[in-house]
């Protein structure tokens, strides 16, 4: 082999994992330990050397084995599954302990003992889709074992998964105790109204501040958020939400691994000078798997040219990715709506303040002084207004201002004012819909979340809305697509939308799923009130009341102010009785309050 040449070879590779590792450690350190040790010993070990695998390494919640043969592989994971589920039955939920098993055929590096390559990831990624207690295999790894096992094979579809540059085609493997029913899949297809497989992938990462000034922050934010905006008007591009995209802000990075992090095809990067009444911009659009150059320019205007900049980028884009819009599109892409670059300056300013991910009193004070000076200098102008009626929105949630009783009110009327003045402000449809929920007029709630989506197929904000709309009106089913899309448009966000995930599960009844997700949703929350209130009450319906009472001390621990009947009050179902489920949950675990 020529110095200097990878080795390489084709295998076999099973990733195994604990379910809820890092819990049973906080709970029991040692009992862990030493019951993972003696499945070692008396199991895995075994069944592992009994069909010719070889352990790459362990890790403290798992490990990594490789195989000749593939039939080998997925044979030993049935083994170790059906013997793990058999130790489990009769065992309290804490004192069980089940595995994520996947299982992929692929090249692999090698180097010594250790191995690399997408052979190995795709089985780590698998490994994580599988369900407690299951094994998903890919394509691949079907297409040997087909015939071969007598377990059949339930086909999950092409998936996006991180790290990975192409979709990988999922089975769950189905052996006794294994329920007909696929595992979460955060980035599976979804129907009509929420696909985007087949559409470019788009992320557009933070434009640098090029101008020397920490102050002009805010402006370079602010034009990058508009360009995403426009950008994800177009119904034929998926494009990933600012949030998750600003998460690589100051930062170095290499755009191909960004884009397989985001699970993208393109990226749009560039920079923003600002001095005086001038600005620079330069953008460029990226291949995220050659990292090549499809598109650059530069733009040096004067400053009240640049929403026709904004458009011009929007629609370069557009046609480098060979994407077409229709008219209405084009019409809601072009303009900015005003001419007072001072008070689109405010505007901009407010916006930065309000929408960051750190919000506090200070902050939404600053942000509402930004908006008034905006309408102040343009008073036709609807953008602050709806910058306004978000803020109060926001207000009514964390009672920042001396009289937040009244900010519901305040934004209901601001809102109203935004889209008279202009009925395709997309942040007006949102606040509108949200307020419509708080005041529990779902029809109107799920009109105005309908409307931002029909401008805007890709606003995260809206699409998670409407989910919860759905759930809330009694058709929980119907909200997990856009839930889930929410979570890939929008992955920052992903844990606070487990929760509603989670409830659409307790409301359709699906009681075991929901305490997966409200445990998921605890696990990156450990500070949640509301999740652990809505698992105590799963727990409830799942006989389960020993577990049910822990979780609800934690939740007085969290917040003792915590009062279930005022909880159920303040939502808004459609149907009572869905909210009585919660009720009936926490009678069934003697927790009632």
């Amino acid at each position: 082999m020529p110095e200097g040449r990878e080795k390489r070879r084709l295998a076999a590779i099973l990733a195994a994992d604990i379910v809820g590792y890092s819990r049973m450690m906080a709970a029991d350190e040692s009992g862990t330990l030493a019951r993972l040790k003696a499945l070692r010993t008396e199991m895995f070990d075994d069944e592992i050397s009994g069909h010719d695998g070889r352990i790459v390494k362990t890790t403290g919640d798992g490990f990594l084995v490789e195989f000749a043969s593939v039939v080998d592989a997925v044979r030993c994971a049935i083994q170790i599954q059906s013997a793990m589920a058999a130790r489990a039955a009769g065992l309290s939920e804490d004192e069980q302990m089940l595995f994520r098993i996947g299982v992929n055929l692929g090249d692999i590096i090698v180097e010594a003992d250790d191995i690399f390559g997408d052979g190995v990831n795709v089985a780590a990624r698998l490994e994580g889709i599988a369900k407690p207690g299951g094994i998903c295999i890919s394509r691949a790894a079907r297409d040997q074992v087909r015939d071969k096992i007598e377990h059949p094979l339930e086909d999950l579809g092409e998936i996006e998964v991180k790290n990975i540059p192409r979709p990988v085609r999922i089975f769950q493997v189905l052996f006794d105790g294994t329920a007909k029913s696929a595992p979460k899949i955060d980035n599976a297809a979804q129907p009509d109204a929420v696909v985007d497989d087949d559409k470019p992938s788009l992320v557009v990462l933070p434009f640098d501040n090029m101008s020397g000034d920490p102050e002009q922050e805010y402006f370079s934010d602010g034009v990058t958020e508009d360009i995403i905006t426009d950008l994800s008007k177009a119904s034929g591009l998926f494009v990933i939400a600012r949030n998750f995209a600003f998460v690589y802000k100051g930062k170095s990075f290499n755009v191909p691994d960004v884009c397989r992090e985001f699970g993208v095809k393109f990226a749009l990067e560039g920079s923003i000078r600002k001095a005086g009444n001038r600005v620079r911009i330069t953008a460029q659009l990226i291949d995220g798997a050659s990292g090549g150059h499809l598109w650059a320019e530069r733009y040096d205007r004067d400053l009240t040219d640049i929403f026709e900049v904004q458009d011009g980028v929007t629609q370069k884009i557009v046609a480098a990715l060979k994407v077409t819009l229709n008219e209405a599109e084009k019409s809601l892409i072009a303009g900015g709506g005003t001419t007072n670059m001072a008070a689109h300056d405010q505007y901009l300013k407010g916006r930065e303040l309000i929408w960051g991910i750190n919000k506090t009193r200070e902050k939404f004070e600053e942000a509402v002084a930004c908006f008034h000076r905006a309408i102040a200098l343009d008073a036709n102008y609807a953008n602050p207004r709806a910058g306004l009626a978000g803020a109060y929105l926001l207000d009514h949630q964390n009672h920042w201002s001396d009289t937040p009783e009244n900010s519901i009110d305040e934004a209901d009327r601001l809102v109203g004012e935004a889209l008279a003045m202009n009925d395709k402000e997309l942040l007006a449809h949102m606040v509108a819909s949200m307020v419509a929920m708080f005041q529990k007029d779902l029809a109107r709630a799920a009109r105005a979340a309908d409307t931002a989506l029909s401008l805007n197929p890709n606003y995260a904000q809206a699409t998670g809305v409407r989910g919860v709309i759905f759930i809330y009106s009694g058709e929980p089913d119907k909200s997990i697509p856009y839930i889930e899309r929410t979570m890939r448009l929008d992955p920052l966000f992903r844990e606070q939308y487990l929760h509603f995930l989670a409830t659409a599960k307790f409301v359709a009844g699906d009681y075991v799923r929901a305490a997966e997700y409200f445990r998921e949703r605890i696990s990156v929350n450990p500070a949640t009130d509301l999740s652990r209130a809505l698992l105590a009450a799963t727990l409830g319906h799942l006989d389960q009341a020993a577990e049910a009472d822990r979780i609800w001390r934690e939740l007085m621990e969290i917040n003792p102010k915590y009062s279930a009947r005022d909880h159920i009050a303040r939502l808004p179902f459609k149907n009572p009785e869905d909210g009585e489920k919660i009720w009936q949950g926490l009678q069934k675990a003697g927790l009632a309050d």
